[in-house]
């Protein structure tokens, strides 16, 4: 038996034994830079374990190259295409492909394309997945997300980046 770990619970001993069961519609949502992110299990949820985030890019999105020192992330490429960039190299995942990036690389996805992509990716061990509940928008229904300006890339947002183990490196 699984059982839905309340946000914000202190206690996840009945998770580590019963597992986690999360609904396709509960998962904590927002629109980051661009993107559409469902955080599905976090860090919290999973006594750190893990964190577990459903991604929606459309054309022209992705984060930024960034750092992650002490988390590494998996994805898999669930539909569409994606450029990925790991340190110097760029490569395009499509659907079914998954991708390792080990924590210490530079890193970044991309949609180059003309359809949105869809992919899954984990954050091992959990945490990092924070920064998209804490720093992202309201998504509003009937409304296109759009990219963030540079205006949004404050001290607020780079102490948030920090405190979820993101850096985003000298250009």
């Amino acid at each position: 038996m699984t059982f839905n770990v309340p946000e914000g619970s202190p206690d996840l001993e009945y998770a580590k034994k019963g597992g986690v069961y999360v609904p396709n519609k509960d998962g904590a949502t927002t629109w980051f830079n661009g993107d559409l992110y469902a955080v599905m299990l976090s860090g919290e949820q999973t006594g750190g374990q893990l964190g577990l985030i459903e991604a929606m890019v459309p054309p022209g999105g992705g984060p930024p190259p960034h750092i992650h020192e002490q988390t590494d992330e998996t994805f898999y490429v669930a539909h569409g295409e994606l450029e990925f960039l790991s340190g110097d190299k760029t490569f395009t995942a499509s659907t079914g492909d998954v991708v390792f990036l080990p924590r210490g690389n530079v890193h970044r996805f991309h949609n180059p394309g003309i359809r949105p992509a869809t992919l899954v990716f984990i954050y091992t061990p959990g945490g990092a997945e924070a920064m998209f509940v804490e720093g992202g928008d309201e998504p509003q229904p009937g409304v296109q997300v759009l990219p963030w300006g540079p205006e949004r890339i404050d001290e607020r947002m780079l102490g948030l980046l920090s405190k979820n183990d993101t850096i985003l490196p000298p250009q």
